[in-house]
């Protein structure tokens, strides 16, 4: 063949090959639109940025072909319903914390945090290398047709707001306190009496006194909403948020409609989401700590009397809602015998170190 001829047949080979790679690679990258409700105000840019920060990470590496528009808490559903929109394919996902919805099952709370459970590394650590995603996604769809994504973590958090000093267990009785998911059950067996709330209804409420006291994430949130304003006392820790995950969750039907590679995509886009949150936390906390105590709040830990009797007040619970829940039983198991070694490890390394950085942390 001639060179001219063999240039005009590979030429003509090419362009047939563009026609057919190019709807082909159009069909692998289909526009879809997502709608994601929160369970958080936008004026929270951080745990309300995590879901943003997700679905941009969705857009960018699909070249905008997947687009996941996120919508604060109240404009589609109230906060508190974001999960049950979700299931019910009002909306595509959401961005919110399991333990919100512990009316319809206890068990919702241990894939974010309970009390006395894992801090944030180990509850990373427990879900994506322990099994807990696992078992996570197995309640999920049997309980709400939804997949979970660990989708951000605030760390430790706070031990909330308080208009009086709390020293004894005696001085919990007849306290009304905003206090999310099973904690609320633990601290009410010590007399409590827990309270529900969304972010955004919690100033309003412990400014007219139909609340005593409030918890809501820590430093930096808590000052945005202003809570140093109305209440004097900040407690810690908050032991029954070691290191709560906030979770994206997508319906199933949904989730297995798309395509295997923007699975792929959204699944890794939640990971750096959870990553971004816990050190936008971390890096905003210290500062506000020290404007509020500056400002006059006044830092309380609570007292080892309190905690023991919130301790035990907690394993009598788990005994009792395990007695009568059996996925509730093989999750808190599978979840305080990870503990049990996580810990075991903490003491040696984590634990040592961390307490001598802050004891020499003046003289360094």
């Amino acid at each position: 063949m001639k060179r001219r001829d063999f240039l005009k047949v590979s030429a003509a080979g090419a362009a047939a090959s563009a026609a057919v790679a190019a709807p082909a690679i159009a069909q692998s990258m289909p526009e879809i639109k997502w709608r994601l409700t929160s369970s958080f105000p936008k004026s929270l840019d951080t745990i309300y940025g995590g879901a943003e920060y997700m679905a941009k990470q969705v857009a960018e590496m699909t070249d905008n072909k997947f687009q996941i528009q996120v919508f604060q808490a109240g404009e589609l559903v109230p906060g508190l319903q974001a999960l049950d929109a979700t299931s019910k394919n009002t909306v595509e996902m959401c961005h919110t914390v399991s333990y919100y919805y512990v009316g319809k099952d206890p068990t919702f709370a241990i894939f974010a945090s309970v009390p006395f459970g894992l801090n944030a590394r180990q509850q990373n650590s427990w879900l994506f290398q322990g099994g807990g995603n696992e078992l996570a996604n197995e309640f999920y769809k049997k309980a709400a047709n939804v997949i979970g994504f660990p989708c951000g973590n605030t760390g430790t958090q706070m031990g909330g707001w308080f208009r009086k000093e709390i020293k004894t267990v005696a001085d919990l009785s007849g306290l009304k306190f905003r206090i999310g998911g099973i904690a609320g059950q633990v601290l009410q067996k010590l007399g409590v009496v827990p309270q529900q709330l969304a972010g955004g209804d919690i100033y309003p409420s412990l400014e007219k006194g139909t609340i005593d006291a409030a918890e809501w994430v820590g430093p930096y949130d808590d000052e945005k909403l202003g809570f140093q304003k109305v209440a004097k006392y900040y407690y810690y820790p908050g032991f029954w948020e070691g290191g709560p995950t906030v979770h994206a969750f997508a319906n199933l039907d949904k989730w297995n409609e798309l395509p295997k590679h923007y699975q792929s995509i959204l699944a890794n886009a939640t990971v750096n989401a959870n990553t971004w949150m816990a050190a936008r936390y971390d890096l905003q906390n210290p500062a506000a700590l020290k404007r509020l105590v500056a400002g006059g709040t006044q830092l309380r830990p609570f007292t080892n009397e309190v905690l023991e009797a919130c301790l035990k007040a907690t394993n009598e619970l788990w005994g009792e809602i395990s007695a009568k829940n059996a996925d509730f039983k093989k999750v808190i198991d599978a979840m305080q015998a990870y503990r049990s070694d996580e810990y075991l490890w903490w003491q040696v390394a984590e634990y040592t170190y961390d307490s001598f950085m802050i004891r020499s942390r003046t003289r360094g």
